[in-house]
């Protein structure tokens, strides 16, 4: 694999670390704004709107710079988010921060496009894989960490480290070159016939819909699992990183299981892999093991859907692969705010311990539309310059 997907790897692990890293802090922010566990809840939202309304129109602003160009100023953007969330000692100007990340985590798109750009076709889902896999690691190593040292110090003090980590990976990715081929900028160039193909619309509303699934529950983890089993913030630590190593194997796994066994097979599985972990996981309610268990096959199941995911949206287009991917986010983020909002609106009916049940009828969606919508048609190609490093 190309040396540059490591870094951006890399990137990607402070990314998911600096935006996932409020779930398991909730409780710490809602008492130091004085404000509900729920209200808290939406700086993901804020987060995940900017990243799915916002960080596309970014896209095609800066389709025809050079792709390095266009990385620096995501990531750039994301680090001053990560800035103004360190000061925040208010929910609005906490939101205002989340705003500006989700709007520099558009590098997360602008990376996978590169990526496609720089391998052959059959090696498509290893190389998504090994980019994607940052944000696995970030459950791994980033959340729990960030979710301990708010919980030990200061909500604040996590969001500090992710400020000066973002910085430096700035400065690294100033450093280095992109090599050629690079991939081609966003454009408005054949989205109109892309997007009036059934199975196109079908693949970014699965995603929509598995994304709200997950996040439903995902946005109020620290809750949930108090809820489900008391624990200390060492405990609570832990177990979010048993979650997100079971999600760093799931993106490897569900890389290799693209290449070789294609991706409707590869989503059919996890999907239902997923359902039935939401299913079973209030049942685990005072029982650690049975809570760790259910959660690391939900974790493999759940990360391993976005390598055959990704894939299979650029195949279907390899000349709009980077809006197509980035589209594909959008319905990623806008599941992580609609996640956000059900989850919210749920948990004050169900309880915490239950929130996951919330989250099946999307699963069964996302299953629907995957055995119902089927590719059909050729590829749209365009015709396009590709932009220079």
């Amino acid at each position: 694999m190309p040396r540059l997907l490591w870094l951006f790897s890399a990137v990607n692990l402070i990314i998911g670390s600096g935006a996932f890293v409020i779930g398991g802090i909730l409780g710490p922010i809602a008492e130091g704004l004085d404000v509900s566990v729920p209200a808290a809840g939406q700086a993901m939202t804020a987060y995940a709107l900017a990243n799915a309304l916002l960080a596309p129109l970014l896209m095609l602003a800066t389709g025809h710079w050079p792709r390095k160009r266009a990385l620096l100023l995501a990531l750039g953007l994301f680090t001053a988010g990560n800035l103004v969330c360190a000061l925040a000692d208010s929910l609005v100007l906490l939101l205002a921060g989340r705003v500006l990340m989700g709007l520099g985590a558009v590098f997360t798109a602008l990376g996978a496009g590169i990526a496609v750009a720089l391998v052959e076709p059959a090696r498509r889902g290893k190389a998504l894989a090994l980019t994607f896999l940052g944000i696995s690691l970030s459950y791994v190593v980033g959340v729990p960490l960030g979710s301990w040292l708010g919980l030990a110090y200061e909500w604040h003090t996590p969001l500090w480290l992710f400020t000066g980590l973002s910085l430096a990976a700035w400065l690294a990715a100033a450093r280095r070159s992109l090599p050629a081929p690079s991939a081609p900028g966003a454009s408005f160039d054949g989205l109109g016939r892309l997007l009036a193909r059934r199975e196109v619309l079908g693949a970014l509303l699965m995603t929509l819909c598995y994304f709200t699934a997950i996040f439903a529950v995902f946005a109020y983890i620290g809750p949930v699992l108090q809820a489900l089993v008391p624990m200390g913030r060492e405990q609570q630590s832990l177990t979010l990183a048993l979650f997100g190593a079971s999600g760093v194997a799931g993106t490897l796994i569900g890389g290799m299981a693209n290449d070789r066994f294609g991706p409707r097979r590869s989503l059919r599985v996890q999907l239902a892999v997923l359902g039935t972990t939401m299913a079973l996981l209030p049942l685990t309610q005072g029982s650690w093991p049975a809570l760790v268990t259910v959660l690391v096959i939900w974790g493999t199941a759940g990360f391993g859907m976005m390598p055959p995911q990704q894939s299979r949206l650029a195949a279907m287009a390899p000349a709009q692969a980077p809006m197509l991917l980035s589209l594909n986010t959008s319905m990623l983020y806008l599941g992580t705010a609609a996640g956000a909002v059900v989850g919210g609106a749920f948990a004050t009916r169900l309880g915490f311990a239950q929130l996951a049940w919330a989250g099946l009828p999307f699963v069964a969606a996302a299953l629907a539309i995957l055995w119902t919508v089927h590719t059909s048609g050729p590829a749209v190609t365009v015709d396009r310059k590709e932009n220079a490093a």
